[in-house]
C-alpha cells in the first residue's frame, strides 16, 4: 500500500475537522445570509418608489454596489485619471479597490471566503462529489486552453475602459441615467431572468457539479484581477521538500487543481488561499504559509484580511466615501422612468 492510498481516508477526516475550514465554512455562510439580507432590502427600496410610494421606505443599503464591478472600474479609471471619487456608487469603489488590491497582500482569499458564486460553486462541487465520489480535472491539454479565457475577458475590460477610454467620457457614463440606476437593472435582470441567462447559469452549475469552482477556475475576470495582485505578493504557501512524505494529500485537498505537492512554493494566482493543502498536509512544519519568509500562523491571513476589510469600510463611512449622492427625489425620478 502506497503512502497516497494510506493517507487518503484520513484526509478526508482531516478535512471535517480543521478549525479554518470550518471558520471559512461558517464565513461563507453568514457572508451569504448577509448578501441576501442586503438583497432583500434593496428589493424594498424599490417597492417604494414603483408602488408609488404604497410600501414603506426603505433606506437604501450601499453594499449592493459590490454587484457593479463593471461601473467600479469605470469609477476607477476616472480616479485615477482625475483624482475625481466616484459619488454616485462610492460603496463599490471602495469595495472593488480594496477586494483587487487586497490579492497584494491576502492572495485571492476574497474568492475562497467571500464572493457569493465561489461559495455557490464550492457548494455544488462538494454535492458533485458525494454524488460521482470525486471531483473531476479536465485533461491537461484542455485545462491549458481554458486558463487563459479569464484573462482574455479581464484584458478585454481592463484595455476598454482602463487604457482605451478617455477620462472625460468616463466621468460621463459615471453621472449617466444608466449607470445610476445600474444596480437596479441588476437586480431586475435577476428577477426577470430571460432563458438564455438562465440556461448559461444552468450550463455554469452543471459544469461545477464536475469541475469544482469551474467558473472561479476558468472564467472569472474578477478573480483574475485579484490573482495578477497576488503573483507579487509577500505571503506564500511553502512546502518543505525535506520532511515532505510525498502522499499527495494536499494536492487532492486543493479545489482549484494545484498541484502543491511538486512545488516548493506555491506562486500561481490560481491560489485563492482557502489552506486546505496546509490543514490537509499530516506532517507537521511540511506545508507553512510565510510572510516575507518568515513562518506565520495560519490564522494571521483571514484574520488580517476581515481586520483591515471593516477598516476600510469604517474609513470610508467617516469620510463620506461610502453613501451616495442620489437624492430620493432624484431616485424617485429614475425608477419611475426605468424601462
Amino acid at each position: 500500500m502506497n503512502l497516497e492510498t494510506t493517507f487518503k481516508k484520513p484526509l478526508k477526516k482531516r478535512l471535517k475537522k480543521q478549525p479554518v475550514q470550518l471558520a471559512r465554512n461558517a464565513t461563507q455562510i453568514l457572508f451569504s445570509l448577509f448578501l441576501l439580507y442586503i438583497g432583500y432590502r434593496f428589493y424594498q427600496f424599490y417597492l417604494h418608489f414603483a408602488t408609488f410610494g404604497l410600501e414603506p421606505f426603505v433606506e437604501r443599503p450601499a453594499a449592493v454596489e459590490g454587484f457593479l464591478p463593471i461601473s467600479a472600474l469605470v469609477a476607477l479609471k476616472v480616479w485615477l485619471s482625475t483624482g475625481h471619487f466616484d459619488t454616485i456608487h462610492p460603496a463599490g469603489l471602495v469595495l472593488f479597490t480594496f477586494f483587487v488590491g487586497s490579492g497584494i497582500i491576502f492572495k485571492r482569499i476574497f474568492c475562497s471566503w467571500m464572493c457569493p458564486i465561489g461559495t455557490i460553486s464550492e457548494f455544488v462541487g462538494n454535492i458533485g462529489k458525494k454524488i460521482f465520489k470525486r471531483n473531476y480535472n479536465p485533461p491537461r491539454w484542455l485545462t491549458w486552453f481554458l486558463y487563459p479565457l479569464k484573462y482574455l475577458i479581464l484584458f478585454f475590460f481592463v484595455k476598454a475602459i482602463l487604457i482605451d477610454m478617455p477620462a472625460f467620457f468616463a466621468y460621463e457614463f459615471l453621472n449617466s441615467t444608466y449607470n445610476k440606476i445600474s444596480d437596479v437593472k441588476m437586480m431586475l435582470f435577476f428577477l426577470n431572468i430571460s432563458g438564455v441567462a438562465f440556461t448559461v447559469i444552468l450550463v455554469l452549475l452543471l459544469l461545477s457539479l464536475f469541475i469544482k469552482n469551474f467558473w472561479c477556475r476558468f472564467l472569472c475576470p474578477y478573480g483574475a484581477f485579484i490573482g495578477l495582485g497576488s503573483i507579487f505578493t509577500l505571503t506564500k504557501f511553502r512546502r518543505n521538500e525535506a520532511s515532505c512524505i510525498d502522499c499527495k494529500a494536499c494536492t487532492r485537498a486543493c479545489p482549484n487543481g494545484i498541484d502543491v505537492a511538486t512545488k516548493k512554493a506555491v506562486l500561481t494566482p490560481e491560489c485563492t488561499a482557502c489552506m486546505q493543502c496546509v490543514e490537509a498536509c499530516p506532517v507537521k512544519d511540511t506545508l507553512d504559509m510565510t510572510v516575507a519568509t518568515k513562518k506565520v500562523n495560519k490564522w494571521i491571513l483571514p484574520v488580517g484580511f476581515f481586520a483591515l476589510f471593516f477598516i476600510v469600510i469604517f474609513y470610508a463611512k467617516m469620510t463620506g466615501h461610502w453613501t451616495t449622492n442620489i437624492t430620493y427625489l432624484e431616485f424617485k425620478d429614475l425608477i419611475f422612468f426605468l424601462d
